[in-house]
């Protein structure tokens, strides 16, 4: 049916360092604006994608043409994906997941279940980035458009979150325990401390001072992570085929379901998996930076899960084919370095073994910096973060170097401030509880921003997820927010702290539940007292990024405010042609479904 449109959005052709953007378009052929409920949703289309998108007048703008560039091809998809994957879970979790699900049988069902969650996981991320092709970020923008009211409130407490807990310091500090296994020295705390925060600022350099130059090294470093999972697994092949020193290489596979399962170790190796698959997202967060994103991140991004999974069961029954279960359980080494011990039995081998680990863990960083630089950034871009222009501009590199810079800063505190044991583990376990809440708030999300674009009328996604692998997310993270709660065998102090072993979650709680106060007081609250309320504007910087910048308007100004900026916060263009503003219609979508254009 013929309809018309709001006249379109227009950029200013001058820039400025902090520039407010007018109202112009997107499309010759698409309305600009749609409303469904008294809800706005405004149209977007940037160089990376072929469609016009439309997303809730809340979000962040999108950015017709990248300032972080198109440097993502399908190998860095493939090889972001399978650095953050393949980082230190697959040399150093076998044990504990052996130990939990108590049997050699059981272990590798968990490993195949790691392909099925991830898999699902993935579905989920690709059908949203089908409907927000442009944006980057990933659960940034999920998360936004799923629940965009209270206004502020999920992005809020969102950037509170990832920003606060967005160091790497466990990472680094596996990165210095392997350079120093390398050779016989052992190193003191604050030698250990030392090598982390150089390791660190290496990675940092590699992706601050070019973004190409940085996807080709992770590119590298992912290339040798695979070669080293398949040179393992190559071994295990050896190895049971009875051509090295292992006398008995199928001990493990006979009665392979024999031993106890309990309820806290299960879930425990669960949560180990989990881990060692997390990564298979990376690519999503770059998603503004790659050409045809759904196409190639669902092809690429499948092809890394499948192409580590794999690698993954066979390296483990490598292991499994060397090692005997109970040394596996018990041993204090890695099962990785119990392995080589026993195959090769020398000292080379095992010093290899950690140079190789030593290149995981530091690819894991890059590729973990460049995926949570986009995050944060996109959570500048809402601005609900201070200094906007800090988070999002990308001068002088062409780089997310407000990000990176402050993931370096904290990241450094983490590492010097925490001493060994207890408030390290604490830190550190504090990110894994809301993560699993905005997960579990992600995927119900998907059927939410389903349910809207239907009240829209907007056609089909490019990718659309199967309903049971929503359902099965949903439970799964469900799994994940009750079970923390379940004691260890140990009782109240026998988790990875010496005191009480659920206090993590509490406080995970606790900053979720001071986000929102923060949030009723920044939006709410202070701005009653003092006479002015929140408004949003789109500004433009001068690399051409673009953001919104949350503004205070005294109450006297809002009315005028309001007829200045349309809902997306761009300044209405004054001068409008009157036959242009004789068309200028909006799309209504009504609740039966119809559609209806009005003034």
């Amino acid at each position: 049916m013929p309809f018309s449109w709001r006249r379109p959005f227009q950029s200013s052709e001058e820039s400025q360092s902090t520039e407010v953007e007018e109202r112009g378009s997107s499309s010759d052929s698409d309305p600009s604006e749609l409303v469904a409920g008294g809800t706005y949703y405004v149209a977007g289309k940037a160089a990376n994608n072929t469609e016009v998108s439309y997303q809730d007048a809340a979000g962040a703008p999108v950015e017709e043409s990248s300032p972080l560039g198109y440097n993502v091809g399908p190998m860095t998809i493939l090889f972001l994906n399978v650095s953050k994957m393949i980082g230190t879970g697959i040399f150093s979790t076998p044990s504990s997941i052996l130990s939990g699900t108590g049997s050699i049988g059981l272990s590798l069902i968990w490993w195949a279940l790691g392909f099925l969650t991830s898999t699902c996981a993935f579905s989920v991320y690709l059908e949203f980035t089908s409907y927000f092709p442009s944006r980057s970020g990933a659960e940034v923008v999920y998360l936004e458009q799923a629940f965009p009211r209270p206004r502020w409130l999920m992005s809020t407490a969102f950037a509170f979150q990832t920003v606060i807990l967005s160091f790497s310091s466990g990472n680094c500090y596996v990165l210095a325990e392997y350079i120093f296994k390398m050779s016989d020295h052992n190193p003191t705390d604050w030698q250990l401390k030392g090598v982390a925060v150089a390791g660190y600022t290496v990675a940092v350099l590699a992706v601050v001072l070019h973004n190409k130059h940085a996807y080709h090294f992770a590119n590298v470093v992912g290339f040798i992570k695979l070669s080293t999972l398949l040179f393992i697994s190559i071994t295990g092949f050896v190895v049971l085929g009875g051509h090295t020193r292992i006398k008995n290489p199928t001990a493990n596979f006979h009665n392979s379901f024999e031993g106890k399962a309990t309820a806290y170790g299960t879930t425990n190796s669960l949560y180990k998996i989990i881990f060692s698959y997390a990564g298979f997202e990376n690519s999503f967060n770059v998603a503004n930076e790659v050409k045809n994103p759904v196409k190639k991140i669902r092809r690429n991004g499948f092809i890394a899960i499948c192409t580590v999974t794999v690698l993954y069961i066979l390296t483990v029954v490598a292991y499994y084919s060397a090692v005997p279960k109970e040394d596996i359980v018990g041993g204090k080494l890695t099962v990785a370095n119990l392995f080589f011990v026993n195959v090769f039995g020398d000292s080379k081998g095992i010093r290899a073994l950690n140079f190789l680990i030593a290149i995981s863990a530091f690819g894991n960083l890059v590729a973990v910096l460049i995926g949570s630089s986009r995050v944060i950034r996109e959570c500048g871009r809402q601005g609900v973060l201070p200094f906007t222009n800090f988070w999002v501009s990308t001068y002088p590199f062409g780089t997310a170097l407000g990000p990176y810079l402050f993931k370096y800063v904290i990241t450094l505190i983490m590492i010097l401030a925490p001493p060994a044991g207890d408030a390290f583990n604490f830190v550190t376990d504090l990110g894994v509880y809301p993560g699993s809440f905005f997960d579990f708030l992600m995927s119900v999300g998907l059927l939410i921003v389903r349910h809207k674009r239907k009240a829209l009328n907007l056609p089909r996604p490019v990718f659309k997820a199967w309903d049971i692998a929503i359902y099965f997310s949903i439970l799964k993270n469900l799994y994940l927010l009750i079970m923390p709660w379940y004691p260890p065998a140990g009782g109240a102090t026998g988790g990875d702290v010496s005191f009480w072993y659920a206090t993590y979650v509490v406080t995970s709680v606790g900053i979720l539940v001071g986000c929102a106060a923060y949030f009723w007081l920044w939006v709410h609250g202070i701005p009653r007292l003092r006479g002015y309320k929140i408004r949003e504007e789109v500004v433009t910087l001068d690399d051409g990024a673009k953001s919104h910048k949350l503004v205070k308007v005294p109450n006297a100004e809002v009315e005028e405010w309001d007829k200045r900026h349309d809902h997306a916060g761009r300044i209405i263009t004054e001068a409008v042609d009157p036959v242009d503003e004789a068309q200028s219609k909006i799309l209504i979508a009504g609740k039966d479904g119809t559609l209806s254009t009005t003034q």
